[in-house]
């Protein structure tokens, strides 16, 4: 099997970052590239629709090193006025679950854990919907971190 077809192999070369035409994946985990997930929120031309799909989004932000899109999508009564990434450091996302968050809710939670090479991140976040976006609101209750805490 060629290295454009096995999923499981990089296909980005060592030297010169060049992918050979494959997309790179987003760091989110759905299985598309990241322009077609996560890069379309990140560049303005969709709002994510559901608490997910907005906790993968961040998440992809934290991995790609976008703070201009953490701080839009950071419920404003609690955005930090700083936010610190570590680009390059995030390696994998899991979802755990989600409560509410749907196209129509008002609010939601979404449970995950968030992998970096310094340890990892759970956290059972809360997000609100307000005129028609969604924003991270925070955990809903003292994360678990080893290392270092970081939340997408």
């Amino acid at each position: 099997m060629s290295d454009r077809t096995d999923p499981g192999r990089d296909r980005t070369d060592p030297v010169t970052g060049d992918t050979g035409g494959v997309p790179e994946p987003c760091p989110c985990g759905l299985p598309a590239s990241y322009d077609a997930c996560c890069g379309r929120f990140h560049r303005g031309q969709a709002s994510a629709p559901t608490a997910e799909l907005l906790m993968r989004s961040r998440y992809a932000a934290f991995a790609v090193g976008d703070a201009d899109y953490l701080r839009a999508t950071w419920d404003p009564s609690t955005r930090p006025a700083r936010v610190e990434l570590d680009p390059g450091e995030w390696t994998r996302l899991e979802v755990l679950g989600a409560t509410g968050g749907r196209l129509f809710d008002a609010a939601g939670t979404v449970a995950f854990r968030a992998h970096h090479r310094g340890g990892m991140v759970a956290e059972d976040s809360a997000f609100r919907r307000e005129g028609g976006r969604w924003y991270y609101v925070g955990p809903v209750s003292d994360p678990f971190t080893t290392r270092r805490p970081r939340r997408p």
